[in-house]
């Protein structure tokens, strides 16, 4: 059986700490903690799981962080995890059943990271991230924010995922942005990653024309890796929609496809503007496309309404007005079998009866 160090890096987390800890409790063997400078009660929480809490002095440097508190480890293999991640029960014991199972010499296990859920507890976007690394490989993370590990040797990507769940209003919503534009003053030249990282800040700021200009930038670049230009130019197109230009959010649509087949998430958004038209057909052609697309490569970002739900939901739309209520009626179908409590589909069922009557 493997052997596991929790490595975690925290400031002012008194509010999620101990779910978190709780939740993974029993499955790690070493708890480590590396606090970067709080002033609540993150210290005494954390005491309560480990004697293993140290002091790191911050420096607008994630990667640092994590490095140091890896560098505190002992067993086998190092995880990380943020103060507002949860391990849930049924999660909690595929990891421990991994423990026993995984095959000799894995470098590195991935899980599965959900990061935003919908109004239903249902994860609404997901990645795959590296969590588990072997001690004795020496990995080490890069960038100073978004920060990262270049998988090598043998990856097992594992049917675990972890849960974000960050509370609304906590955090300091401007710090990725403050470091970026630090960063940038000193004349830092930024990686094709940071660059894509910082367009996102910059769009999540609602600074959509300067964001558009670093997420051109960053497929300028051509460095960046396969999936972040496909959800650069995902992100450009809604940059685009929010700033009115039509013409400029197609195109950037669009030029996804020149890194792989057509991507769910990009399908959806095409297929927006034309229901947005009232143009049915074509409205249907993206929809139909989406349920049939591939989904991002290993570790790219998804959007699981966009592989099933959104096509079916739309599509019941597109063929009422069509005047098919039979296919309208078998999409809102579909969708129900994916979210039976959706209010859409309740809404719809209603609606049919009605008419059907």
């Amino acid at each position: 059986m493997i052997t596991i160090s929790l490595c975690m890096i925290v400031k002012n987390e008194e509010a999620v700490l101990e779910r978190c800890l709780k939740s993974v409790c029993g499955a790690v063997d070493e708890i480590i903690i590396v606090d970067t400078g709080s002033v609540d009660k993150t210290k005494e929480i954390a005491a309560k799981f480990t004697p293993h809490i140290y002091d790191f002095t911050w420096i607008d440097d994630f990667s640092q962080a994590r490095n140091y508190a890896f560098s505190l480890a002992t067993k086998d293999y190092q995880m990380w995890l943020d103060a507002d991640d949860v391990l849930p029960e049924e999660e909690k014991a595929k990891l421990i059943e991994l423990k026993r199972d995984l095959p000799p010499q894995t470098d590195v296990v991935t899980m599965k990271y959900h990061v935003a859920f919908d109004c239903y507890g249902q994860p609404a976007m997901t990645s795959t991230r590296e969590r588990l690394l072997r001690r004795a490989g020496n990995f080490r993370w890069q960038g100073p924010i978004h920060e990262c590990i270049t998988m090598r040797g043998n990856v097992f990507d594992a049917d675990i995922a972890i849960w974000h769940l960050k509370p609304p209003g906590s955090g300091d919503r401007d710090r990725n942005l403050r470091i970026y534009e630090g960063l940038l003053a000193q004349g830092m030249d930024f990686s094709p990653r940071s660059t894509y990282y910082y367009a996102r800040e910059l769009m999540d700021h609602q600074r959509y024309s300067e964001a558009a200009d670093y997420f051109t930038k960053f497929l300028e670049q051509q460095g960046g890796w396969q999936e972040d230009c496909i959800s650069a130019c995902l992100n450009l197109g809604l940059c685009y929609k929010a700033l009115g230009n039509r013409h400029q959010r197609t195109l950037a649509l669009l030029r996804s496809f020149a890194y792989d087949l057509p991507r769910p998430e990009i399908c959806c958004q095409i297929a927006y503007d034309y229901l947005d038209a009232g143009d049915w057909r074509r409205a249907i052609y993206w929809l139909e496309t989406a349920l049939q697309a591939p989904p991002a490569a290993h570790g790219g970002f998804v959007l699981p309404d966009c592989h099933h739900f959104i096509p079916h939901i739309e599509l019941c739309v597109c063929y009422y007005h069509l005047g098919d209520i039979e296919r309208a009626l078998y999409h809102n179908q579909q969708a129900e079998k994916i979210k039976p409590q959706s209010q859409s589909v309740k809404q719809n069922q209603q609606f049919f009866q009605t008419l059907l009557k």
